[in-house]
């Protein structure tokens, strides 16, 4: 998470001002990252909808203490870059750039790309994509931070697929070794990726036993668990030997009924108009905002003022729809 915001963005953002709470944050993060891969034509769904609750309590956090910007800042990588639709749509949230630029998600000339990209966004820290390269980018980075005394912490969100890298073990010694406490890893643990469950491909039980035999702090939670994931992120902070991982138990698709669970929604896949709306109605989007999401006016121009407006009327049906989203599922 980096200083440099648009001036544009307290304006563009709906509710500027208002953070939400974290299961709401998370649900906006849904909503606007499938709007993103809609608009986009292609992307990785899967990945970024079960991520989307980690990110709300971990952006958050930042906006609550004051961590989000400046030299102190803490640092948050995203080392599983397919899943970038949701951080933006999280950086949207907290003013780091104008919802109006997340309908330019992989779009040439925009700073949204595909993978997170540093030389058009300074606040992801690195550019990442190639699996296990941000996790090792974030420990050099956690490194730095205590050489110079800063206090600032590093937080990097890992797939579970990618933890079939060698260079993720390798990052994971070093860590260790420097006793690197200001470093927390979080694994996304949804059990699945491109092509089948990580199980079939290259099983990683039992996962726990292994980032402890490498003598990380390691701890479990439901991923999708506000309070949970608040609470390991407490109990990283207070360790301060070593780093710590948080293994994240999560679903693929989360909170979309025809995604939850499927490797086929991993990606790259092309959304159509009924698939999109299908998932706004789950996600408690009435009906009427569908054609504001399907041409992303919902972000921009005249109506991006029904962002405000619109969003708001998204949170007044949130309950109904969510239980109507439960009996679906």
């Amino acid at each position: 998470m980096n200083e440099q915001v648009s001036s544009s963005a307290q304006d563009a953002r709906e509710g500027a001002g208002a953070l939400p709470n974290p299961a709401e944050f998370a649900r906006r993060v849904r909503i606007n990252s499938l709007a993103e891969l809609y608009l986009a034509g292609s992307g990785h769904p899967g990945g970024a909808l079960s991520a989307a609750d980690i990110l709300a309590v971990v952006f958050s956090r930042a906006v609550h203490r004051d961590t989000l910007r400046g030299e102190t800042r803490d640092r948050f990588v995203l080392s599983k870059g397919h899943s970038c639709p949701a951080l933006y749509a999280a950086g949207a949230e907290v003013d780091l750039l104008p919802h109006a630029e997340l309908a330019g998600l992989r779009k040439f000339g925009s700073a949204l790309q595909g993978h997170p990209h540093i030389g058009k966004l300074p606040w992801v820290e690195t550019s990442t994509g190639s699996l296990g390269q941000g996790f090792s980018v974030a420990v050099g980075i956690a490194l730095g931070l205590r050489h110079t005394h800063n206090p600032g912490r590093v937080t990097v969100m890992l797939g579970d697929g990618e933890l079939q890298e060698g260079e993720v073990w390798e990052a994971a010694m070093f860590a260790a070794h420097r006793g690197l406490a200001n470093l927390c890893a979080i694994v996304d643990y949804n059990r699945m990726q491109s092509d089948d469950l990580s199980e079939n491909i290259v099983r990683l039980e039992p996962l726990a036993d292994k980032w402890r035999a490498f003598n990380w702090h390691t701890l479990e939670c439901d991923g999708h668990n506000p309070a949970q994931i608040a609470q390991a992120l407490d109990a990283a902070e207070a360790e301060t030997q070593r780093p710590t991982v948080i293994i994240a138990h999560t679903l693929k698709g989360k909170g979309v009924s025809y995604m939850e669970g499927s490797p086929l929604w991993h990606g790259s896949v092309k959304l159509s108009a009924d698939q999109l709306t299908t998932a706004l109605g789950e996600l408690g989007v009435p009906a009427d905002l569908f054609p504001a999401y399907l041409d992303g006016s919902v972000w921009a121009g005249e109506a991006g003022e029904a962002d405000e407006a619109g969003e708001a009327d998204v949170a007044d049906v949130a309950d109904e729809a969510g239980e109507a989203g439960e009996a679906a599922r």
